[in-house]
């Protein structure tokens, strides 16, 4: 090749290059257009550069970290008017109790201006990948959500549940919130408010680091419909569980209450209510892995059982937890009789002596608000049996209802007979309400505060339908 043709060639591919490192007319005129709007409009309520200031000196929230804090997906459907407003009372509530309307743009408008949030309103303070959304479990969301409310977030901030709208709606709606911002800008938010709005009314909440993770997982999974949620129960650890570490581990931490063999006899069991689980009488390998986990990490409180089971995760780890985890099913497989491990058949007795505490008088005088359908007795039958969380009733009220589920031979007291009729006619809804939804201190008898009050009568529905 001679060097005109070199030359030729050179410049047809500078030519090329050049086509494709500069934006086509089209792609200049948006980014053109954007910046225009957001020089000429946006600016007129919002600020995009400077320090946080207070909502009071405000019109509009700050869009200074904007690049960072909403999903795109949002943002465009948002800018294009698809989005409902975020403040119901509007931004400025001592001014104005109606949201105020926000302009609208072209898709094509909309996505240059968030191109020009990802390039010009980053947050520097926020750490890309901080919090890890492929690692919230169930149980992250639901403590979450308890955490949200025991913080006092709800008096601000609504949220969906159960398909009602709930909370004050004083700040920015959380309705759907998954979809909307990006989690390593919300868990940085979550770590000082006001840092962001200061003197705005932002609540700084006395919550450990683990708490306000599980608040952001609650918050990143409102509106996300078919969340993969983490199943930390199939991690490495778990593959790499040992029986023989397990076995330390329980001497050195379970048997304090549990008894070196699980009997329940551990040297604390004594001055304890409610008594330790028995280990020993527990198949469990026949135990759902959720629940396993969650007991042993997250401790008896998280999950509506005793607060005397402490919460292990801190302590020794998720390789420690599966390490226990594979001891117990190793070591125990339950007892063949059931009956007979309940303190001498004290499980089948009908009327069963309890010391669990009457319920208000507000609850004492409601009645089932469902009708007794077979319909209402159907789904209350596939909660008893499968799908009530934390675990199923039936694991310890057994399939039959006559308290011999699996779990049952490990609890002192024993589980209610629901088949014993001249107990159950004495036992007002009311009060089944009451007990399903807050436990029964000094039982086995955990909490479902988490179950939505048609599924608590579902239940009592079905529950009623075993009495013989």
């Amino acid at each position: 090749m001679n060097v005109r043709n070199r030359v030729a060639l050179g410049s047809i591919v500078l030519a090329l290059l050049g086509l494709i490192s500069l934006p086509s007319p089209s792609v200049a005129s948006d980014q053109s257009r954007a910046t225009e709007i957001i020089q000429q409009t946006c600016v007129q309520c919002h600020r995009l550069e400077g320090q946080a200031d207070s909502r009071f000196n405000l019109k509009a929230p700050d869009l200074i970290w904007a690049g960072s804090k909403y999903q795109r997906p949002w943002l465009i459907r948002w800018l294009t008017g698809k989005e409902a407003p975020l403040y119901a009372k509007g931004y400025r509530w001592d001014l104005t109790e109606v949201p105020s309307k926000h302009p609208m743009v072209t898709e094509s408008e909309a996505n240059a201006i968030a191109d020009y949030f990802a390039e010009h309103n980053k947050d520097p303070r926020v750490k890309v990948g901080a919090f890890d959304l492929s690692k919230v479990t169930k149980f992250d969301a639901a403590f979450g959500g308890m955490a949200y409310k025991a913080h006092a977030c709800l008096g601000c901030h609504v949220i969906e549940e159960n398909g009602k709208f709930i909370g004050g709606p004083q700040s920015a709606s959380l309705v759907a919130a998954g979809q909307r911002y990006d989690q390593d800008w919300l868990f940085r938010f979550g770590l000082n408010p006001q840092d962001f709005v200061p003197h705005s009314g932002e609540f700084l909440a006395d919550a450990t680091e683990p708490q306000l993770r599980a608040v952001i997982g609650f918050l990143m999974v409102q509106g996300v419909k078919d969340f993969k949620y983490y199943e930390p129960w199939t991690s490495p650890e778990f593959g790499m569980a040992s029986v023989d570490r397990g076995k330390v581990i329980y001497k050195e931490y379970c048997s304090q209450c549990h008894g070196a063999t699980g009997k329940g006899d551990g040297p604390a069991a004594s001055g304890l209510e409610p008594k330790p689980a028995i280990h020993a009488n527990i198949p469990f390998e026949k135990l759902p892995s959720e629940y396993l986990y969650n007991v042993i990490n997250h401790g008896g409180v998280a999950i509506g059982k005793s607060p005397n089971m402490p919460y292990w995760n801190l302590t020794i780890g998720q390789q420690g937890v599966a390490d226990v985890i594979a001891y117990l099913k190793t070591t125990f497989k339950g007892v063949p009789d059931m009956a007979a491990a309940q303190r001498g058949g004290a499980g089948v007795t009908c009327v069963q002596p309890r010391k669990t505490a009457q319920a208000p008088d507000e609850f004492l005088t409601k009645t089932n608000l469902l009708p007794a359908s077979s319909g209402a007795i159907q789904a209350g039958k596939t909660l008893y049996l499968k799908t009530a969380q934390p675990v199923a009733c039936a694991m310890c009220h057994g399939e039959q209802g006559d308290g011999k589920g699996i779990m049952g031979a490990a609890l002192v007291p024993p589980p209610r007979n629901f088949t014993c009729s001249s107990m159950m006619k004495d036992i007002p809804d009311g009060h089944l309400f009451w007990v399903i939804k807050n436990g029964s201190p000094g039982t086995g008898m955990m909490s479902f505060a988490g179950l939505p009050d048609e599924q608590v009568w579902q239940l009592i529905h079905y529950v009623r339908s075993l009495a013989k």
